[in-house]
């Protein structure tokens, strides 16, 4: 033997030098560290990420880090724990007006209804008057805002007024419909879905009232949260990010097989997941940023005269920066 080979110490020496190169070189992927509700719609997608390792694809190692509630995970972006958690920009409008340099990614625009029973005799909101409605969100709900806003542009009458309502957890108040101890219920977009699945159907969507009180009604309603900053010292994270969170979504919107894959992470089958599916793939975001921020700009008008400073702070307007359009 010559060269190399005969120096079996110097051999060594050069293996471990490359073998050191290469582990360097896999642990060259930067860590995005993600905060999300342990049972969210977002861990779908997550999944997907992780499963197909688009992450890895786009030179990233995603770090999907569960939270009991989204004060939890709010708090955690907060506090630096966190580099991505899941809110909507009225959130990120509000933070931005106090100071803080959060921006705002689409993820979707699939949003919530207003949901009845088949069999019921609810046709229109004017069939509401002194009905039990389930309003899933608390009283500063932007769904239930909006359509507080539509009755009383069409009919002159106040919901909360005229009505009984009962406000509570989603999946408290999606049992109490199924119940039958509502006459109709106000819900997040998925429990919407898995009624729809179970003998309901939508009275008027969130989008509809939105539309109706002069908004596009397309802007997504929640989006991935980070810092302006943490994204300007990480370019090539969160251009990863994003280039994997596309990749699932354009995977999730034609692959029926990974929706059975995922059947077990959404607890559902059949039917069921067949209207979550579809109901998801509606709202895949299909505009530029421009057109969402242009969107979000006219709906943030309409719930800040709706829900005043309750709900949007002393800002009359959508935050310059709200929507980030990267570097």
């Amino acid at each position: 033997m010559t060269g190399l080979f005969q120096h079996p110490l110097r051999f060594l020496f050069v293996w471990l030098v490359l073998g050191g190169l290469g582990i360097s070189a896999g642990l060259a992927a930067e860590t995005v560290r993600v905060g999300v509700l342990k049972f969210g719609t977002v861990n779908w997608e997550l999944d997907t990420i992780k499963h197909h390792k688009l992450d890895e694809k786009h030179g990233v190692n995603v770090d999907v880090r569960f939270f009991a509630s989204e004060d939890a995970t709010n708090v955690a972006m907060m506090a630096g724990d966190v580099d991505i958690i899941v809110s909507d920009w009225l959130w990120v409008s509000r933070q931005r007006t106090s100071g803080e340099d959060l921006a705002f990614v689409p993820y979707s625009s699939s949003v919530g209804a207003l949901m009845v029973r088949d069999e019921s005799p609810l046709k229109s909101l004017a069939d509401l008057k002194g009905k039990k409605i389930g309003v899933a969100g608390g009283p500063l709900d932007k769904s239930w805002l909006l359509l507080q806003g539509l009755a009383k542009q069409q009919l002159s009458v106040d919901m909360a007024a005229q009505n009984e309502i009962i406000y509570g957890a989603p999946p408290l108040l999606a049992e109490k419909a199924q119940q039958g101890e509502l006459d109709a219920v106000l819900n997040f977009w998925n429990f919407c879905a898995r009624l729809e699945a179970n003998g309901f159907h939508r009275l008027i969507s969130t989008s509809d009232a939105a539309k109706a009180l002069g908004a596009s009604g397309t802007a997504s309603a929640i989006g991935y949260i980070f810092h302006d900053k943490w994204a300007d010292a990480h370019p090539k994270a969160i251009a990863g990010f994003i280039s994997a969170s596309r990749d699932a979504k354009e995977l999730l919107a034609r692959s029926d097989e990974d929706w059975q894959r995922l059947a077990p992470v959404i607890k559902a089958e059949g039917r069921e997941l067949d209207v979550l599916r579809d109901r998801y793939r509606e709202g895949i975001p299909k505009g530029t940023v421009d057109e969402e921020e242009a969107d979000a700009t006219k709906l943030y008008a309409v719930l800040a005269e709706l829900g005043g400073t309750r709900l949007v702070g002393p800002a009359k307007t959508l935050a310059p920066g709200t929507f980030w359009k990267g570097k």
